[in-house]
């Protein structure tokens, strides 16, 4: 019976080994993301937020909403990093288990086989379980050599995880000299239209098609960066990246002769890539429904002429722009809803702006009829 017990420990032992290590390829050395396969990450970290979410926006004060869901994304990697290093201590706890005997002194039970696994990953072993046999030597220096690598890998997620944050918000905060916060696409061609200006509008396309090809590899490899917010009141990565977009979709679809319109296209493409990939591994089906209403273009191609731009909103300019903002606007807006993003102008939670608030009409006091 003992035999059974030592065999059946060794063998779910070997199995959670070999599961914890497909899960850690899988999130941390493939630089690819890995949608159809187990992934512990997917199952812990998506329903964690929602409840998070929900908790963190029970408050009111906007401010300490914001604090909170900014601290999601980080213990959410120290949960998972927990998570890992658990598995990979029962797993060898139970082979341990399996080779008690092997120990001077004798392990007595699990426990003590779950101190010397948890003692030799760390590694901290004080030396009061020695193994003396060949097998439980290999075993207890490969969990050593392990707990090293684990190690490693959770220091060089950390810093590639960081590196491609900053990367990404440093393009957000200098969006907002010409996009403001949150993020425009109208303002953007606005502020891009004004004197000394020439060429800041295409090189505004070059800079962000860059930034969408970086978040595009590392959003995709590490989805656990879409959770990351930015630092800054009234900003989001999502929202910045809408309103390029949007201003790109615009001298596209509307705008006549720009001179930017090779980068605008270079932009579209390359974002366009980007939404489709992140839709993909966020499993969100397609729609094609461009968000905004024909009001709304008709007001911004107005401020467009104002500032400068040979601009049109006839029918067949306006299904052009709703043809191609269908592409991405549901993906950026189920995102930005998902993220609890500040609501921004054509991105996220619509209520809050202009267009969708409705003066309260005051009912006038109902004349009573005389008494007979």
């Amino acid at each position: 019976m003992n035999e059974l017990v030592e065999t059946l420990a060794v063998v779910s032992g070997i199995l959670l080994l070999l599961v914890s290590f497909y899960d850690l390829f899988q999130s941390v050395v493939l630089p690819r993301p890995a949608v159809r396969t187990f992934r512990l990450a997917r199952i812990v970290v998506r329903p964690l937020w929602w409840v998070w979410r929900w908790v963190a926006l029970r408050s009111t004060a906007v401010d300490r909403s914001e604090a909170r869901l900014a601290a999601f994304a980080p213990i959410a990697l120290i949960v998972l990093f927990l998570i890992w290093a658990l598995a990979l201590i029962l797993g060898y706890a139970l082979i341990i288990y399996g080779l008690r005997t092997e120990f001077r002194p004798e392990l007595a039970d699990f426990p003590d086989s779950f101190y010397v696994s948890a003692s030799t990953l760390v590694p901290l072993a004080y030396g009061d379980f020695v193994p003396e046999v060949g097998f439980a030597r290999a075993l207890i220096i490969f969990e050593s050599a392990n707990g090293v690598a684990f190690a490693a890998l959770a220091i060089t997620l950390l810093f590639e995880l960081y590196g491609s944050f900053r990367s990404r918000e440093e393009a957000v905060v200098a969006l907002d000299a010409l996009a403001g916060a949150p993020a425009s696409a109208v303002q953007l061609l606005e502020t891009a239209a004004a004197h000394n200006m020439d060429g800041k509008l295409r090189e505004t396309f070059e800079e962000w098609r860059k930034w969408a090809a970086m978040v595009l590899e590392s959003h995709l490899a590490y989805p656990l960066l879409i959770y990351f917010r930015s630092s800054h009141d009234n900003e989001a990565w999502i929202n910045s990246f809408g309103a390029v977009m949007d201003a790109a979709t615009l001298i596209l679809s509307s705008v006549d002769n720009d001179e930017s319109s090779g980068s605008a296209k270079l932009m579209f493409t390359v974002g366009n890539h980007m939404a489709e990939d992140i839709a993909w591994v966020l499993r969100f089906p397609p729609d094609t429904s461009p968000i905004i209403e024909r009001e709304e273009y008709v007001a911004a191609i107005a401020r467009l002429k104002a500032a400068g731009y040979r601009a049109m909103d006839g029918e067949e300019h306006w299904q052009k722009f709703a043809k191609l903002r269908g592409n991405y606007a549901t993906v950026l807006n189920r995102i930005a809803s998902t993220l609890a993003a500040p609501p921004a102008p054509w991105v996220g939670d619509r209520s809050y702006l202009p267009h969708r608030q409705r003066a309260r009409r005051r009912r006038a006091p109902v004349a009573q009829k005389p008494a007979a």
